[in-house]
This record gives C-alpha cells, sequence and structure tokens, in this order.
C-alpha cells in the first residue's frame, strides 16, 4: 500500500509538472509584435537647440513614455535603440530593429526652423517631393558626420546630395505601403486629438529608416524653434499627450493586423472543401512603391503572374489571381520564400478591391 501510494504521488506530480512545462512553452513560443523605439540623436548629438530645449532629451523622455505604455500589453514586446543620453550610429539603430525582426520601428525627433514654423509631422522612406521635404532629411542624415568610419559603413553616402539620397530609396519599398498606414494613424492623431497643426505624411529619404527591413516611420513631434511649440513639447503635458498619440496609433495598428490574421483563420476553417466563388479574385500584394515597375519575374525575385494597379502616388504589387482561398494560401507562402515576408492576401470582386472580410462571408454563404 506504501508502494502504490509513493506512485501515485510521483505520478501527480510529473503530470503537475509536464502541465507547467507545456504551458511556459506556449506562453514563450508565441511570436510577440516587436516594437523598435528609436530615440534620435544623444550623447555627442544634441540634436536641434531650439529655444535652448534639447531635441535628443525631450525624443528620449516620449519614446520611454511610449515604451511604458506598450510594455503594459503582454503580447507586445519593445526594443529601444537607447534608453539614456548615448550616441548611437544610424546604422547600429537599423541593426537593432533588424536583429530582433522587428514588426515596426519608429523613430522620433523634434524639428527646428529659422522662422516661426510649427506643427507635427510624420514621414516614411521615399522622394522628397520638395526642397523642404529634402531638408528635414538632410539635417537629420547629417548625424552621420559624428560617427567614425561614416564613409565606409554608408558606401559613399552623402546628406548634402539630392542624388546620393534618391539611390537609398529603392531597397525598402517593400514596406511602404504598411509605412504609410502607421504614419496615417500617427499624424491622424496628433492632428484630430491633440488639434496639433497637420503637417501631413511625408516621404523622403532618412537614412536611419533605410537601414531597417520592416514597416518604418520617422515622426517630428514639432518645432523647438518655435516659442509656444518648444514650450509644449518640453513640458510633461506635452510629453504625455504626444506619447500617448504614437502608442495610441501602434495599437490601432497592430489591432487591423490581428483582424486580417483573424479573418484569415475563419477562411482556413470553411476554406478546406476549396470553395470557389466566380466573382471574387485572391492576389497577394508584395510590395508597394511610389515608382512604377515592369511586372516582369526579375524585377520580383522570380515570382511570375505579378500585376500592378496604382492608387493614388503608390504603385501596389501583387502576386497570383485565384478564386480560390487555397492556392492564394499557397501563394503567400511562395512569396514569403522569395523573401516577401509581410506580404498579404487581398480580394477583390469585379475588378475592385474589398474587405477580406467581405470576401469571407460570400466563400461561407
Amino acid at each position: 500500500m506504501k508502494t502504490h501510494n509513493i506512485l501515485y504521488f510521483v505520478s501527480i506530480i510529473i503530470v503537475l509538472t509536464c502541465s507547467s512545462f507545456i504551458e511556459t512553452t506556449d506562453v514563450d513560443t508565441r511570436k510577440k509584435f516587436v516594437v523598435v523605439l528609436d530615440a534620435g540623436h544623444g550623447g555627442k548629438d544634441p540634436g536641434n537647440l531650439g529655444n535652448g530645449y534639447k531635441e535628443k532629451d525631450i525624443a528620449l523622455k516620449i519614446v520611454l513614455a511610449v515604451g511604458k505604455e506598450l510594455e503594459k500589453n503582454p503580447n507586445i514586446k519593445v526594443i529601444y535603440t537607447r534608453k539614456k543620453d548615448e550616441f548611437i550610429d544610424l546604422f547600429v539603430r537599423g541593426k537593432i530593429a533588424n536583429k530582433a525582426k522587428a514588426d515596426l520601428f519608429v523613430s522620433v525627433h523634434c524639428d527646428s526652423h529659422n522662422s516661426q514654423a510649427y506643427g507635427a509631422g510624420t514621414f516614411v522612406l521615399g522622394t522628397h517631393r520638395n526642397k523642404t521635404n529634402f531638408e528635414v532629411a538632410k539635417k537629420e542624415n547629417s548625424v552621420i558626420f559624428l560617427e567614425e568610419d561614416y564613409e565606409k559603413n554608408y558606401a559613399g553616402f552623402d546628406p548634402n546630395s539630392p542624388e546620393s539620397v534618391m539611390s537609398i530609396l529603392l531597397t525598402q519599398e517593400e514596406y511602404l505601403d504598411q509605412s504609410i498606414k502607421l504614419a496615417g494613424l500617427i499624424q491622424n492623431n496628433f492632428a484630430n486629438k491633440l488639434k496639433r497643426k497637420d503637417r501631413k505624411v511625408k516621404q523622403a529619404g532618412f537614412i536611419v529608416l533605410h537601414q531597417t527591413v520592416m514597416p518604418s516611420v520617422l515622426v517630428e513631434l514639432g518645432f523647438l524653434t518655435n516659442r509656444k511649440e518648444g514650450a509644449y513639447l518640453n513640458s510633461k503635458n506635452g510629453q504625455r499627450e504626444m506619447s500617448m498619440a504614437i502608442k495610441d496609433a501602434i495599437l490601432e495598428y497592430k489591432s487591423g493586423l490581428d483582424k486580417n490574421v483573424t479573418n484569415y483563420n475563419v477562411v482556413e476553417s470553411i476554406s478546406t472543401n476549396a470553395v470557389e466563388i466566380d466573382d471574387i479574385i485572391y492576389k497577394v500584394q508584395i510590395s508597394a512603391s511610389s515608382k512604377s515597375i515592369e511586372t516582369k519575374s526579375y524585377n520580383f525575385k522570380g515570382l511570375d503572374d505579378i500585376s500592378k494597379i496604382q492608387e493614388g502616388s503608390l504603385y501596389k504589387y501583387y502576386y497570383g489571381n485565384t478564386s480560390n482561398y487555397d492556392t492564394a494560401n499557397g501563394f503567400v507562402q511562395e512569396a514569403k520564400t522569395k523573401g516577401y515576408k509581410s506580404c498579404f492576401i487581398v480580394a477583390f470582386k469585379d475588378g475592385k478591391k474589398i474587405p477580406l472580410s467581405e470576401a469571407l462571408k460570400s466563400t461561407s454563404n
């Protein structure tokens, strides 16, 4: 009887231990949404000093506040390029994000001008449409002159040359569409929730964004050189409001992605019979670009059956064309093996793009 009781007790311990291990493993292996927050400047690089304020300090305080709020979400992992007053090379900031396989990269800065200009703006990597955008990028890119071996690290890149800046733009356009989505959410919060002057979402050649391989934005919180705005950004209230606006935009962006994933799961559960709906076509969006590129396989890592649709100033590129959702899922896997990690399925009905959820309802009826 004693031996039986001991065996029973040991069995209970083993079951409890295994259950605990399985539960822990599930939590540990679940992919978290990784956000890299980049406080501009730092250390020997103070950034702009409008009205005596330090850009590097304000950017860091807001980044830390954004991160503190995001870290309350158990499904989000926050990584900082710097958490204190130190100088970090621009190319290292990108390396930090790439090594972490981040889902988002957000770089925070403050602007300056020789007038009383004011307002908040958000930038994505792209062609600077005018001289003003180029000047903003030039100021931020000039930080590389403070770095050792900058000529080696940036392959002769010259922040003062528009041609040099243009040359970096073609390498990160796969993520342009998603970058614009995040930038739009941030800018909407600045303009509509906080009533800041809206300086819009713009494109310019920021080298720090060029270094990353994920959706990336650069935020210009406002102008320290403007007396009123500088005081606002240097205040606890201003920093709290701006950080919350950025945090809310990131959560809204993630929520949109989560809904897409949910939609995919719904479809996977109902599409085992390879349902085909004649008037619904599925394609896989693999990239977006401000340039019109020939839809040849050699321009898209060997993928055939590429189509292009212009939406505003963007050209969106799609792989595949099918009314079968299972087949579209196969296209996604093919595109990902070619390196298009952020690709996703888009539904069309009668030649017009429709929400994927609408296509799902049609499929499930």
